[in-house]
């Protein structure tokens, strides 16, 4: 569980803390106040670029000349707490750095600790959006139940820019290049590809015992990009090498996989389901999720803005399903009634301008 929480010239957040954390944590506020800052702080407590993806310089706060500090005291079921940070500075704007009890570690480290996940509005179109969004959101639930497949993705991915690189050079590649370049991509691609399937596997295993309703359960299937092995990567990569040359980019891999959803009752691809159905199968993922990546190590759950789009008997639920998940849960609202029903048993702030002042 996650406390001590210390936000340092982060977006419009120039000084908050935030202690005396529990099982569940509201952050209470109107549109704008820096409730999802303070979510987005700590999902930079995990690999990987937050759950905006934006730029590290965008979110230093406007006008300070130095870098962010996000820091947070993860206690452990034994009560030992470890200090976790992540910060930027300003002579290295671009770069995030991390220390773990205070000594230097990496992002990838952070995730040996905890696991993270989220659910925000902007992932409402998932399942109607490109291929890369929802790739993406398999790589985020899959780190957070491997900590090294951040390092897979991001290998993988650099050396695909540079076989791409090479293809679209006027000039033929010679052969020993591409041969030293596929062999990264068969290597990293490879565990991609295994973590991708393993992490679907699971999740479909949890959702088979979870309760068809209130949230539509989804039917997940992985479906890779051509090839569903390390082996058959490396036989395509060298097959398509004429092909993919006439196209100026890789044509098989993991960078082409699909997750696909769909609505297991109604044998409807997700895409095609309703806005409502669409949101509860999401729910459903995201709660799935959660109760995995608790398991071995200290999970944290952030839901932006998701109690209010929920009608009384879905809320009932998701708290229920929320509070036997074992995950340390953080959501946002621009008011509290949605949440009469647990905040009793929950650490309540009121987020006003930046500042947080408990309730």
């Amino acid at each position: 569980m996650l406390d001590r929480i210390s936000l340092t010239r982060f977006r419009n957040h120039e000084v908050t803390e935030l202690g005396g954390t529990s099982r569940f944590n509201l952050l209470v506020g109107e549109n704008g106040a820096g409730k999802t800052n303070v979510l987005e702080a700590l999902s930079l407590l995990a690999p990987g670029r937050g759950l905006r993806r934006a730029a590290l310089a965008d979110m230093v706060q406007h006008d300070a000349d130095t870098g962010f500090t996000i820091g947070a005291d993860l206690r452990q079921e034994d009560g030992e707490a470890i200090r976790l940070g992540t910060y930027t500075e300003s002579d290295h704007p671009a770069r995030r750095r991390v220390r773990i009890n205070g000594a230097e570690g990496s992002a990838t480290g952070l995730g040996e600790w905890l696991a993270l996940t989220w659910l925000t509005p902007a992932m409402d179109g998932l399942f109607t959006g490109p291929a890369a969004d929802r790739r993406r959101f398999m790589d985020r639930m899959a780190l957070a139940l491997d900590p090294a497949h951040a390092a897979y993705a991001s290998r993988y991915e650099a050396a695909l820019r540079e076989r791409n690189r090479l293809l679209a050079d006027d000039r033929a590649p010679e052969s020993a290049w591409l041969d030293a370049i596929e062999a990264q991509m068969v290597e990293h691609g490879g565990r991609l590809i295994a973590g991708r399937a393993m992490l679907v596997d699971t999740l479909m295993s949890r959702i088979a015992h979870m309760p068809s309703e209130p949230f539509a359960r989804p039917a997940l299937t992985y479906a890779p990009g051509g090839t569903d092995s390390a082996e058959s990567l490396s036989q395509a990569l060298f097959d398509g090498r004429a092909r993919d040359r006439a196209a100026q980019r890789t044509l098989s891999g993991p960078h082409r996989d699909e997750l696909e959803v769909v609505h297991a009752a109604k044998r409807v691809p997700a895409a095609q389901s309703s806005t409502g159905e669409q949101k509860a199968m999401l729910v459903a993922i995201t709660l799935a999720h959660a109760a995995l990546a608790a398991q071995g190590r200290s999970g944290v759950l952030l839901l932006d803005e998701v109690a209010a789009h929920l009608d009384p008997v879905r809320r009932a639920a998701l708290f229920d399903q929320l509070a036997a998940s074992g995950a340390q849960v953080w959501m946002t609202g621009t008011e509290l009634a949605p949440f009469d029903s647990i905040s009793n048993e929950a650490a309540v702030w009121r987020v006003t301008g930046g500042s947080v002042e408990r309730i």
